[in-house]
């Protein structure tokens, strides 16, 4: 059975509007961190002053004062940075739903609940990054960050790397890696109609890769959360492991070297 020129038309265009959104959200994301994140000063120069004066402990900034519009500004980087970070690797999710959005019963144009479904995902992310920002405030608070916005302190860093070590080999990191490498199954087992159920979907796929990859990113603190060798680094091993065939091999490499890493930290401090 052939497909009308006219629905095979609005699903070219439908294809081609998200593409356009995910390619243009990504890199306005990545600009917006490469230009600082609202932080005053380039990430790129803030990564050569860290790299500079050793790892960021004695570089010539200021420290800002926190409140509340400083943590709201906060948040959006954080928010911002995740977007930049894991849109790319939730690419094939949000496309999978619109192709099997074509297929329901559903007559919506498929870009508008395929949106309604990627906000869901960020969602999931915003509350990640007002976590993070709680955890930033009362680290910077406590006197356990650097200007670098990276841990001052062996232990907690050194702690951090084994934990996200270790969360690499649970049976929980391995059923959230499973749905995030196995977006088709996910949606056939949570499929959810109309804008609420296609926005809960969305949170749900979200949730999955924050199980997944939660750990990873609070490892920012550590390596320094505008420190752009991070983040890009970090990126592309999210990328890698949803997307590569051995992903779930590469997860417990990385797992093996983080755990080690961060056991030679905390015993030979």
């Amino acid at each position: 059975m052939s497909v009308p020129k006219s629905l095979e038309s609005s699903l070219y265009s439908d294809r081609l509007i998200v593409i356009v959104l995910l390619v243009s959200v990504t890199i306005a994301s990545w600009l917006f961190i490469i230009n600082g994140g609202g932080m005053g000063m380039p990430a790129l120069k803030m990564t050569s002053l860290d790299l500079a004066y050793g790892g960021g402990m004695r570089m010539p900034l200021e420290m800002a004062s926190w409140t509340a519009g400083y943590a709201v500004v906060m948040f959006f980087m954080w928010w911002v940075m995740m977007i930049a970070m894991m849109l790319p690797s939730a690419s094939t999710a949000i496309l999978l739903f619109m192709r099997a959005h074509n297929n329901s019963t559903e007559s919506e144009r498929s870009y508008l609940p395929t949106i309604v479904f990627a906000s869901g995902y960020l969602t999931a992310w915003a509350g990640f990054s007002a976590l993070a920002t709680g955890a930033q405030w009362f680290l910077e608070d406590a006197n356990l960050l650097n200007k670098m916005m990276a841990t001052t302190s062996p232990v907690l860093g050194g702690g951090l790397l084994l934990v996200a070590g270790l969360w690499q080999f649970t049976p929980w990191k391995y059923a959230c890696l499973r749905h995030c490498r196995s977006p088709l199954i996910f949606l056939m087992a949570r499929w959810r109609s109309g804008r609420i159920g296609t926005f809960v979907m969305g949170m749900d796929h979200g949730a999955f890769c924050l199980g997944c990859c939660w750990f990873l990113m609070a490892l920012l603190f550590f390596g320094g959360i505008m420190n752009l060798w991070w983040i890009g680094g970090l990126a592309l091993y999210v990328l890698a492991e949803k997307l590569m065939p051995a992903g779930h091999w590469l997860g417990y490499g990385l797992g093996l070297i983080l755990t080690l890493w961060g056991l030679a930290i905390v015993l030979f401090i």
